[in-house]
């Protein structure tokens, strides 16, 4: 990694001075990433062990802030190392393992190629399979949450939250990805945890749920889109796992409602729900290339990824974050969020309106635009029709534009993307959000998401599809 270093000029001349200056003779020296030079492969590396550092093992054991005196059990993924006590000027904790978080994370170190001990697995998978596998018999023996419940504590009870029907699909999909890294005796483990899920999710997917941000009970899109993608992998699975006839309805049901979600100008996140003003376009739905069954081509997906990009980028835009100014003048960015309306701030208890870009988010949207560039240059054709055009203009594309023209254009916006994170990076520690106006970190430092999603951009940066436990197959967005 190449470091620049930024210095003053000695004060006191020293002509006898052959080495380093040192004591009264040393000028001030202080080390700043060179972002620009930075190979971002070779810094996803380097993120994947900052990742690690929030998962916990029978080495490496943390105690509940909350609960002195009780502490985590292995294979903990806590989102994030922040408890307001701790932290001043931070009023969340996220000192607690969520589904979501937890599973993203797991299919991230089971496509880092770690070792595997003496005698078959990879310690950190393992471990997590068997923290799953603990949540979700907690779960099951509560008597007042379902398999859907969305977070636990860090020693995998159930916490008093909200029920997420997304957790227990991309729970599954993490493991069909990791199910070749376990031993023998995990694989029967995370068998019976997908099949639990797989039979839970038949009798739920039809319903309302909380949706990805926590906030409304719904039809959510995201949800949709995770169970659409979790039913058409494992009806090709090839872990023994028992298929029933239902799921073909379930695809084709989830496929024509999430088609309902399209409202003549995007896709509304979530439906049957009284959502504040400014909800959408919303980062969820391009998330759904990321994490669901949506692909990239679908042209109303782009026509939805074109007021995304704008509305933060977008100097005339009422939700304009001035820091994509800045950025834009050194070839950065921009820098997005969660959707326009958004109060949530993160380091202070007042809702500040409008919201500050994540870091997540900008990764997932980079990612989508990588994966949209693969699925261009193998197939040679532009997805262009009257709903993708407003997409393809921004980055200077259209009908004359060659499917080469398209590839280089979005692998180069994604880059900048991803460069705008690591810029304003503390260091190269993710937190949260960045400030919309200065750009500095905020709200909780060093959150687990935002390390995966970087990593999963990369991935598809190089081309690297996710593997799975499941035959291949074909798919199609809504």
């Amino acid at each position: 990694m190449t470091v620049a270093f930024l210095s003053q000029p000695m004060n006191v001349a020293d002509p006898a001075h052959r080495g380093p200056a040192i004591g009264a003779f040393t000028p001030a020296v202080k080390p700043a990433p060179a972002f620009a030079q930075t190979d971002l492969v070779a810094l996803s590396r380097y993120f994947s062990l900052l990742m690690m550092r929030n998962i916990t093992s029978d080495g490496y054991v943390i105690e509940d802030p909350a609960s002195p005196g009780v502490f985590s059990v292995p294979g903990c993924v806590i989102a994030a190392p922040s408890y307001p006590v701790n932290t001043p000027g931070i009023d969340q904790d996220y000192v607690f393992n969520w589904v979501r978080d937890g599973a993203i994370t797991a299919i991230e170190i089971a496509l880092a190629d770690l070792p595997p001990v003496p005698g078959g697995g990879v310690p950190s998978l393992i471990d997590y399979v068997n923290f799953a596998a603990l949540c979700q018999a907690n779960a099951r023996n509560s008597a007042t949450v379902t398999l859907g419940h969305a977070c636990f504590t860090v020693s995998g009870e159930v916490r008093p939250w909200s029920e997420q029907n997304d957790g227990p699909a991309i729970q599954s999909l993490a493991i069909l990805t990791l199910f070749d890294k376990l031993d023998g005796a995990t694989q029967t483990i995370a068998r019976q945890l997908v099949e639990t899920n797989f039979s839970y999710l038949l009798e739920v997917y039809q319903d309302r749920t909380t949706n990805l941000w926590e906030e409304y009970e719904g039809y959510s899109f995201f949800a949709r889109a995770v169970q659409l993608r979790f039913f058409r992998e494992i009806s090709r699975n090839v872990i023994g796992i028992a298929v029933p006839a239902g799921v073909a309805d379930a695809i084709s049901w989830l496929e024509r409602e999430l088609a309902t979600h399209w409202n003549g100008q995007l896709y509304v996140s979530v439906l049957d729900a009284a959502v504040q003003a400014g909800y959408d376009a919303n980062i969820d739905i391009v998330s759904s290339v990321c994490y669901g069954g949506i692909e990239p081509t679908d042209t109303k997906l782009l026509a939805t990824a074109a007021i995304l990009r704008r509305q933060w980028a977008d100097p005339s835009s009422s939700s304009y974050f001035p820091i994509n100014g800045a950025d834009a003048s050194k070839g950065l960015g921009p820098l997005l969020g969660r959707y326009p309306g958004d109060h949530y701030d993160g380091d202070v208890a007042a809702p500040v309106l409008g919201g500050h870009p994540w870091a997540l988010c900008t990764a997932n949207f980079a990612e989508f635009q990588y994966r949209l560039a693969n699925a261009i240059e193998a197939s040679g054709a532009i997805p262009l029709d009257q709903f993708s055009e407003p997409f393809f203009a921004e980055l200077g594309l259209g009908a004359s534009s060659s499917a080469a023209d398209a590839t280089a254009a979005l692998r180069a916006s994604s880059d900048s993307m991803l460069r705008a994170i690591v810029y304003h990076s503390d260091h190269y520690e993710l937190s949260e959000q960045f400030d919309g106006t200065t750009g500095y970190e905020k709200s909780v430092r060093n959150l687990t998401w935002s390390y995966a999603a970087f990593l999963s951009a990369v991935r598809a940066r190089s081309h690297a599809v996710p593997a799975a436990s499941s035959k291949p197959g074909n798919s199609r967005g809504p």
